[in-house]
């Protein structure tokens, strides 16, 4: 709500300057957006709740100023005296309420007028809150409801059919042309203002363009009126249709005001030399609203203020806001003015008089502590652990929407099981999430595109479905190096296996006892995947992100693994080796390798022993030392050995042995013998490359002859 200084200082002598004023309402419930120009032309733009659509108006405002410095307020003048005549009587125009539910009060009032342009001073007013004049009749109801908060309209007498008002509701597939130039259909649960025929406004929204005041216009019809919040938030909503009258009547204007807002409009058209009324007025107001009493306590006042408020200034401030106070035995019976839509409980007045009374005046002190406090619910303590962890893991935790679009939900639930949403805001934000991952991937992709390659997410929330409802989920989403960069050797992409340790460290820190099992998922590559099983119940699914899914959340396929192409084939295919092509341990091939690239990063030794299918692998970074091996279950193995003739090679199952004791003895007897082995140690590259041996003779397995030809062939 914008507001000229000098507009205020109407009402109330204000002996401050306009940042005072902001000042003293900021704490008072009013916060300050603000403030443009110096002196009485200052524009202050007020942040009114939406409780509070009396304060939608300059008095107001100007009555919460009032009461903050101690003032009195100003009535605005009331200079034209109209005879108030009775529904049943009828003048130049009737009034009929066929629906008093929804149109409670409706008041007409005639003028003659000379339309043309408003004074400067009132378009500087106007202009001031936003609203561009347009003539000196249109203006003056625009200039009332900006005052007073009583939205009013005027018709061309004229145009109306009948010389009649009738507030109905709209007939089914009735039309009205708007003063926007729009042609709407109406439904019958939408209020109008008709003449004797057709529409001729919609009621608390919008006048027609068929009645509306023009250059040529001679007389005209005020229009002041009440109607029902609801109907008209319907309306606005249905039509696409925001309007400032429909801004608050669908909030609340005051029953009562309607008669002093034509008081005032016609008082204006004189003052102007816009015309003049005609000196009546047909109020059609069947049940009058009384106004509401409540009781306020003394005891209750302070109790919940934790002060004890002097009778005086308690009287004195809600005297100022407009309250009548009658003694009452333990406090006052208040009545409230029926423009105080958001008084209707005791607290209310409470509130009214902390507001005021200042919150800085009141100590700060706590509440008896009088029994211990429950314990906190176990799902909040285990998801902060979880995010401990992680974030030491090197995640990093976003937070993503509840809401998603059904094309990106589709692939993480099964058909029917979605949650959709009744009144989404698009179609990106149509269903409640399955799962936590469309979300993460997003914000992977986000972050690719800003050059970010090693991004490590994670995400504790809640999960959506028809079957099992809500339900409290943890996604992980992890793309570029392992590791952090270092000097001592080349970056070493993120694999399976990776993304397993990190689940096992989840496991660990929840003490439960689980592993991977086969799997399948449509969004996961096949042969990258597998699931957490603990015991009978599968807990989760991991594995590698399909190209088809990376492609529709614009992450490329190649960068999320880069190591997709020859040699990342080949460690499928070093997985899927059988008793019978290993037979002896390639520890030449690793030798080769070590030589060749000075350091072994991530090249992997293969062999076979017993049941099971062996690839070890060394840990980024030089001083690691620390080698891996992935065994693999031989019925797994053999299961996954396929031609390269059309069926994709899956990668095994594997379980992680580690041998870091072992190893680092190793190391230990490398730095204090100088070696003296085979392998004739001399630098920290030959320990490495001692290690990588280690890793596949701790397992004393034999290599494979004919492996070279399956290797050949992927």
């Amino acid at each position: 709500m914008k507001v000229r200084f000098s507009w205020l200082k109407d009402f109330v002598d204000v002996p401050g300057t306009a940042a005072d004023v902001a000042a003293r309402l900021s704490v008072r419930g009013f916060a300050v957006e603000e403030i443009d120009g110096a002196g009485d032309d200052a524009i202050i733009d007020f942040e009114v709740t939406a409780n509070r659509p009396d304060c939608l108006s300059v008095l107001g405002l100007a009555r919460e100023v009032a009461t903050a410095y101690g003032l009195p307020l100003r009535e605005p003048a009331e200079d034209v005296a109209l005879t108030a005549l009775i529904p049943a009587v009828r003048t130049e125009v009737s009034v009929h309420l066929d629906d008093p539910d929804l149109g409670p009060r409706y008041a007409g009032a005639v003028a003659d007028v000379t339309v043309g342009a408003s004074p400067e001073w009132l378009q500087a007013r106007l202009r001031a809150a936003g609203v561009r004049p347009i003539s000196n009749v249109v203006d003056i109801t625009n200039y009332v409801l900006l005052e007073l908060g009583q939205p009013m309209h005027a018709f061309d007498l004229a145009k109306i059919g009948g010389a009649e008002i009738r507030v109905r509701r709209a007939r089914a597939g009735e039309k009205i042309s708007t003063l926007d130039g729009q042609n709407r259909t109406l439904t019958p649960d939408m209020l109008v203002i008709a003449d004797d025929s057709v529409p001729i406004a919609l009621a608390g929204v919008m006048g027609g363009a068929d009645s509306e005041v023009g250059h040529a216009t001679r007389a005209i019809v005020f229009e002041s009126a009440s109607f029902d919040a609801n109907s008209v938030r319907r309306t606005s909503k249905a039509l696409g249709l925001k309007t400032e009258a429909s801004t608050r009547f669908e909030r609340g204007v005051d029953p009562n005001l309607p008669l002093l807002a034509m008081r005032r409009a016609c008082a204006l058209l004189e003052a102007t030399g816009a015309g003049k009324a005609r000196g009546q007025v047909v109020d059609a107001y069947p049940a009058p609203v009384a106004p509401r009493q409540l009781g306020l306590r003394r005891t209750r006042l302070a109790g919940v203020l934790g002060v004890v408020v002097p009778d005086a200034e308690v009287t004195g401030i809600l005297s100022a806001l407009g309250f009548r106070l009658a003694p009452a035995a333990d406090g006052w019976t208040v009545t409230v003015p029926t423009r105080r839509v958001d008084v209707l409980r005791e607290v209310d007045l409470v509130e009214e008089v902390a507001r005021h009374y200042g919150f800085d005046r009141i100590p700060a002190t706590f509440p008896a502590l009088r029994s211990a406090a429950p314990p906190m619910d176990s799902r909040i303590t285990r998801a902060r652990h979880l995010r401990r962890v992680l974030t030491g893991a090197g995640f990093f935790e976003a937070v993503t929407f509840g809401f998603i679009g059904e094309a990106a939900a589709a692939p993480f639930a099964a058909a029917g099981d979605l949650a959709p949403i009744a009144n989404p805001l698009s179609e990106n934000f149509a269903v409640l999430r399955p799962s936590a991952l469309p979300g993460l991937l997003d914000a992977l992709a986000h972050n690719r595109r800003r050059e970010q390659r090693d991004v490590r997410l994670f995400e504790v929330g809640n999960v959506f479905s028809k079957a099992r409802g809500e339900r409290q989920f943890l996604a992980l989403a992890w793309t570029g190096g392992s590791d952090v960069p270092h000097w001592s050797g080349a970056a070493v992409d993120v694999t399976f296996f990776d993304m397993k340790g990190a689940l096992d460290r989840v496991c660990r820190a929840l003490d439960v006892q689980a592993g991977p099992a086969p799997h399948t998922e449509s969004w996961l590559v096949p042969g990258q995947t597998a699931a957490l099983v603990c015991g009978d119940v599968r807990i989760g699914v991991f594995g590698r992100l399909s190209k088809a899914l990376a492609e529709r959340h614009g992450i490329a396929h190649a960068i999320a693994d880069r190591r997709v192409g020859a040699e990342r084939r080949r460690v499928v295919a070093e997985h899927v080796g059988t008793e019978a092509d290993c037979r002896r341990v390639q520890i030449e091939r690793i030798r080769v390798r070590a030589e060749r690239d000075g350091v072994v990063a991530d090249r992997p030794g293969v062999a076979a022993h017993g049941n099971a299918v062996v690839s070890g692998e060394r840990w980024i970074g030089a001083a690691d030392h620390e080698p891996v091996a992935h065994i693999l279950p031989r019925a797994s193995a053999e299961a996954a050995l396929e031609s390269r003739d059309g069926i994709r090679e899956r990668l095994a199952r594997h379980e992680i042995l580690r041998v870091r004791a072992a190893a680092r003895r190793q190391v230990a007897h490398c730095e204090r013998e100088r070696c003296e082995n085979p392998l004739e140690h001399k630098s920290s590259r030959d320990c490495s490359r001692a290690m990588r041996t280690l890793a596949v003779d701790l397992l004393q397995v034999n290599s494979a002859p004919d492996l070279r030809r399956v290797l050949g062939r992927s």
